[in-house]
């Protein structure tokens, strides 16, 4: 029988962790969430450590299995690797991510088990394990609760304390529904109903003035525009990922960037994607030199994605090159695990085609980087996957009055990812209030305004150019000055303050 129960727990558990990223993009159902992260801190309750951190990691590898299992697109088509082989890595990483994402919830156990305890600590709890896997082992910031609310009233909030402080208000809602579950089973076991407690009801008062005020808060101008009207291309070449490599394919994509960007010389900027031009500027000199002197000519900034190399420190980059009436270059500084760089390289270095894939060679760029200046203008710059991690954003975002990210999903195929990448993007541009550009090689690429709305896009898997104008805005959001710190510190307070307090009235309980 107890078995049969734990079974059912499991089997709840994993339900429920499976159906969270339903929440998100490309679905966009964000009711779901509340109930499902509501079964989790539900079972969560009278556990010990090892109890908590098992049901925690079921949850969260059904979370990942369902919401990240698109890396087996990247490591079975574009890795080579054999089918069954990818799944079983597939699994490996969602396990991975399950444990960093369950680690924190150990906490859950030692926190008083009493029902204001779990309405406060198990949101914070939340919140310290999506901060924790934003940076342990260089992090991996996705299907973070609060992204959720992208369209959402509660995106008011957003300019303020980040998508961070919106997860804690989902899961403060999650909290508050497990132990309004909780009441009306005790009800239904006594045969007695019961009353609502005082800490439920000011729970509730608390999410609903949240809500509406973050109604409110989306009319506050956090910053101001700075009077210039910017012409914009967007180049989308959706060029073939297995051939975007092959020596023999370079003058093909060469002549296709080309024709594409011949009727909008004259704009104020042209973007290229991430890695648009597939070899390092001194191996093709000469169509660079060209592209940079019909943009000079025409008074054109053309940013382009290129990997480069420091010859005097051997070290490659993954780069976006300023050319014509720009200049400057930008080396990314957060790079994705095996995509980029390969991790224990020495060893894992040829072992299998996909510690190979082209560009997993990178290094990092450097944390203190000029910002790259259109027209007098100070555009910050993240490529890829820099975008999902909101704190890096932040910063970059203070002096620069828009925002620029170039990217890649080819590797991920039709499947969720690209959607998912778009609206964490969304989420930078409401955080810190300011316009953003998407160049993609096949989606999402999209013009961006400072709340977050899409102006205009792209059909993905399409080559196209995306004509549009963007509205430059000068200022600092309170969250692009501090970043997720002072969500983070709250939480940890939380934790500390109700783990010490446990502590002592078990002690002084012993004493007397």
């Amino acid at each position: 029988m107890m078995r049969s129960a734990r079974g059912q727990t499991f089997l709840l558990l994993f339900a429920s962790g499976a159906m969270l990223p339903m929440a998100l993009a490309p679905f966009n159902f964000w009711p779901i969430a509340i109930p499902c992260i509501a079964v989790l801190f539900y079972k969560l309750q009278h556990q010990t450590v090892k109890q908590a951190l098992v049901k925690a990691g079921v949850f969260g590898f059904a979370m990942f299995f369902a919401g990240v299992s698109w890396v087996y697109i990247s490591i079975h088509e574009h890795g080579f690797i054999p089918a069954p082989l990818a799944l079983l890595t597939t699994a490996l990483f969602c396990l991975f991510l399950a444990l960093l994402f369950a680690l924190p919830f150990a906490l859950s156990a030692l926190i008083p088990q009493h029902s204001t305890s779990w309405l406060l600590g198990l949101p914070a709890v939340w919140v310290l394990s999506e901060w924790f896997r934003s940076w342990m082992f260089t992090g991996f910031p996705w299907l973070y609760a609060g992204y959720i609310h992208t369209d959402t009233w509660l995106n008011g909030w957003a300019p303020i304390g980040g998508v961070m402080w919106l997860s804690f208000i989902t899961a403060l809602a999650a909290a508050t529904l497990a132990q309004l579950g909780q009441s009306l089973l005790k009800g239904k076991a006594s045969g007695e109903r019961q009353p609502i407690p005082a800490t439920l009801k000011l729970s509730l008062l608390i999410i609903i003035t949240v809500t509406v005020s973050g109604r409110l808060l989306q009319t506050v101008s956090w910053t101001q525009e700075t009077g210039k009207n910017l012409s914009v291309v967007l180049i989308q070449p959706n060029t073939d990922q297995n051939k975007k490599w092959s020596p023999s394919e370079r003058q093909n994509i060469f002549t296709q960037l080309q024709q594409q960007s011949e009727p909008y010389w004259g704009a104020d900027l042209i973007v290229w994607p991430e890695a648009a031009v597939p070899a390092i500027p001194q191996s093709v000199s000469e169509f660079l030199v060209g592209i940079d002197n019909r943009a000079k000519v025409n008074q054109t900034a053309l940013l382009t994605g290129i990997p480069t190399k420091d010859w005097q420190s051997g070290k490659y980059y993954n780069s976006v090159l300023a050319l014509g009436a720009a200049s400057g270059q930008y080396d990314k500084t957060r790079l994705v695990p095996f995509g980029e760089y390969v991790p224990f390289e020495a060893v894992l270095r040829g072992l299998i085609r996909f510690f190979n894939l082209p560009m997993s060679s990178f290094s990092l760029g450097a944390s203190d980087q000029s910002l790259l200046t259109i027209a007098g203008e100070p555009l910050a710059t993240a490529i890829c996957y820099e975008i999902v991690y909101p704190n890096l954003v932040a910063r970059i975002s203070r002096e620069a009055t828009m925002l620029l990210t170039v990217s890649n999903d080819a590797w991920f195929g039709d499947s969720f990812a690209p959607q998912q990448h778009m609206q964490m993007a969304r989420m930078r541009a409401i955080e810190v209030a300011k316009p953003m550009l998407r160049g993609t090689n096949n989606g999402v690429t999209a013009i961006v305004d400072h709340r977050g709305s899409i102006e205009q896009q792209l059909d993905q898997f399409s080559t196209g150019e995306l004509r549009g104008n963007v509205l430059p805005r000068a200022g600092k959001t309170f969250f692009a000055r501090t970043g997720s710190w002072p969500v983070v510190i709250m939480a940890l307070l939380i934790c500390s303050v109700l783990i010490i307090r446990r502590h002592l009235k078990e002690r002084l309980g012993k004493q007397i």
